[in-house]
């Protein structure tokens, strides 16, 4: 709402002498009649977030509020609280309304509502269509009425969803959905969720019952706006039958009692979807497989042809079936139901395993048209994570002293990988076990710890260190002030010995002049065919291949690479490019194009190692962009 609008409204709630004349108000607030109705309007759509507010209109004789005390009191406090909005709120609160209004809004609304010119609300629109697309929605702008986005229902509540991911640079883990609903809303449903994992044993994870609760905030929401999800019947019977339809009925009648509200059918449904999507804790692999005939199908033969492509034994190691297989049932019912994820952490896995994220999509490639199974890369990240947390834990020397305990808000993935490198490079750290935020107190309590490393901030007596889930140099730095003893990892030579075995002076090239990555692919690409390296169709999936997900590493470099199995000799394609060329989110200046086979794969773990260091160090990269000919390039390379 507008100063205006506020106004008008804090008259209204204010106001003790029965109805208020339209006119009366007009003079008061220094406008049209025709205004104050139009505010009057907005006033009562904004009580349709208060069960108990009501705008009463009394022909002849004015208008006035019939509320509680209670919620008079919360809106009162909430228009002596408002401040100027930053142009990021703004953004997150154009879109919400958008997304929310029945009504087609104009930019000379929002404006006013902001105080800014409606050139910037123009820039703002621009921004928000982009961001729409993304999920399958359109902002349409209608002449005299003004924009409407068109789309689904359950496009719409998908977007809503995510507004934080609107301003990844802002949110900061923080979810700014959360902020466009009232205090006693968040209050009332995170109680009933947390209710409902204690009655049922529903070990739901942090990041699960954090979604859950933007979900079920957002389905009040709508429903108060009888704007309801639609369900075709088959997919209704299909959720009769699960217990979490039992839950959701459940957790739906709490609701209702505070907040005198009566959800559909077709809602229960729909929170049943979310219940069986949510990742949880405490199923093993032999529970999910029982329980879910997908996953009994599609993780063994994921499981298999990962470890034929990596050369690690993955079928032995039970730890990564029962993580992955409770990851994996969360990840097949979101493509199910059609709940994409947004991870946050998907360009730092990408940077800090690249060679672990290609051998995953490349395996996801290959399973795709068996299982009928399309997985995102913000998906992939995270089953990379359980790869590397295998691999890390075979590779992983125990020398163990200090009892440590990992509090991880992330999930199993991200615990098991967190634990796997700290044991690996500290020789006298034990980690005791990987929990929770809300199970510290009590673990503690009954198990000797000496000291704890969680990746979010406690409120315990103890001494403990905060680091990033992904565990990078400076939180390594962190750790070992806590610790006497430090692995130290040698140097590889079979990196350096595998790199430069492939790299000939006829695929190396300096100065490449072009306007796109794509263009950059299939000319190094083609480079590989017309020299017998590969065959023809290898063009093709390297550039499919980047379509699919941009494969810049950091650094400046970039990996792209194609199928192997079209490769009769293995070989790696340079570019040194002439100015860095925009690669996804990223600038690059030094394009590798791998062209390893299935019989060489050994090497690609090797090769990726190597580049993966030189793209950790922006002195070598400077370097390696100014070398005028191939023996610079190689001996800066081997240096």
């Amino acid at each position: 709402m507008n100063n205006r609008q506020k106004e008008l409204l804090r008259i209204l709630l204010t106001n003790e002498e029965g109805a208020l004349n339209i006119r009366d108000l007009s003079e008061e607030l220094d406008c049209a009649e025709k205004t104050v109705r139009n505010d009057l309007d907005r006033i009562e759509e904004f009580f349709l977030d208060y069960s108990g507010a009501k705008l009463i209109r009394r022909p002849g004789f004015g208008v006035m509020i019939g509320i509680g005390e209670g919620e008079r009191s919360a809106i009162l406090r909430s228009l002596l609280s408002s401040e100027p909005k930053s142009n990021e709120e703004r953004l997150i609160e154009i879109t919400y309304q958008l997304l929310t209004s029945h009504k087609a809004i104009t930019l000379q609304y929002f404006s006013d509502s902001y105080y800014v010119p409606k050139a910037a609300i123009k820039k703002d629109m621009e921004e928000i269509t982009n961001w729409l697309h993304v999920f399958h929605l359109e902002l349409i702008t209608k002449p005299r009425l003004g924009s409407v986005i068109e789309g689904t229902e359950l496009q719409k509540r998908s977007a809503l969803a995510h507004l934080s991911e609107l301003i990844p640079s802002l949110s900061n883990g923080k979810n700014f959905v959360l902020d466009l609903f009232l205090p006693y809303e968040i209050t009332t449903v995170r109680k009933a969720l947390e209710d409902l994992r204690d009655k049922f044993s529903i070990t739901f994870t942090e990041e699960a019952l954090e979604s859950l609760l933007v979900h079920a905030l957002i389905m009040t929401k709508r429903t108060r706006q009888r704007s309801s999800v639609f369900v075709q019947e088959s997919e209704k019977k299909s959720a009769l039958g699960r217990k979490e339809y039992q839950y959701a009925i459940w957790f739906f009648n709490q609701l209702e009692s505070v907040f005198r509200l009566t959800f559909p059918e077709e809602e229960r449904i729909y929170f049943t979807w979310h219940l069986i999507s949510s990742k949880r804790v405490d199923e093993g692999s032999e529970q999910v497989m029982e329980y879910d005939e997908e996953v009994a199908e599609v993780l063994p033969v994921f499981i298999e042809k990962m470890g034929k492509l990596t050369l690690f034994d993955f079928e032995a190691d039970s730890v990564l079936q029962n993580g992955l297989a409770v990851h994996m049932l969360s990840v097949i019912n979101r493509m199910k139901y059609g709940f994409p994820i947004f991870n946050p952490l998907l360009s730092n896995i990408k940077k800090m395993y690249p060679y672990m994220f290609n051998m995953v999509i490349l395996t996801l490639e290959e399973i795709k048209s068996t299982f009928h199974l399309e997985i995102p890369e913000d998906e992939a990240a995270y089953i990379v994570l359980h790869f590397q947390a295998s691999i890390e834990r075979m590779e992983g020397k125990r020398d163990l002293k200090k009892k440590a305990l990992i509090v991880c808000h992330m999930g199993i993935g991200m615990s098991h990988l967190l634990e796997a490198k700290i044991e690996q490079q500290y020789m006298d750290i034990d980690i005791v076990a990987c929990i929770g935020k809300a199970e510290v107190t009590d673990y503690i309590r009954q198990h000797p710890v000496d000291f704890i490393i969680s990746t979010v901030p406690l409120e315990i007596n103890m001494e403990y260190l905060v680091i990033s889930p992904l565990f990078g140099q400076e939180d390594k730095k962190k750790l070992s002030q806590f610790v006497k003893k430090v692995k130290q990892n040698k140097p590889d030579l079979l990196e350096q010995n595998a790199f430069s075995q492939l790299l000939t002076e006829d695929l190396v090239f300096f100065q490449l002049d072009k306007g796109h990555r794509y263009e950059v692919v299939e000319m190094l690409a083609t480079t590989l065919v017309n020299k017998g390296y590969v065959r023809k169709e290898f063009i093709h999936s390297a550039v499919n291949r980047e379509r699919k997900s941009a494969t810049a590493i950091g650094g400046g470099v970039a990996i792209p690479h194609g199928n192997p199995s079209v490769v009769q000799r293995s070989a790696i394609a340079a570019a040194i490019m002439k100015e860095p060329i925009e690669w996804g989110d990223e600038r690059v200046s030094l394009v590798f194009l791998l062209a390893i086979s299935k019989e060489n794969h050994r090497d690609v773990r090797a090769v990726i190692g190597k580049i993966a260091s030189l793209s950790e160090s922006p002195l070598v990269v400077h370097e390696l962009t100014v070398a005028e000919n191939y023996q610079d390039f190689l001996r800066i390379i081997n240096k």
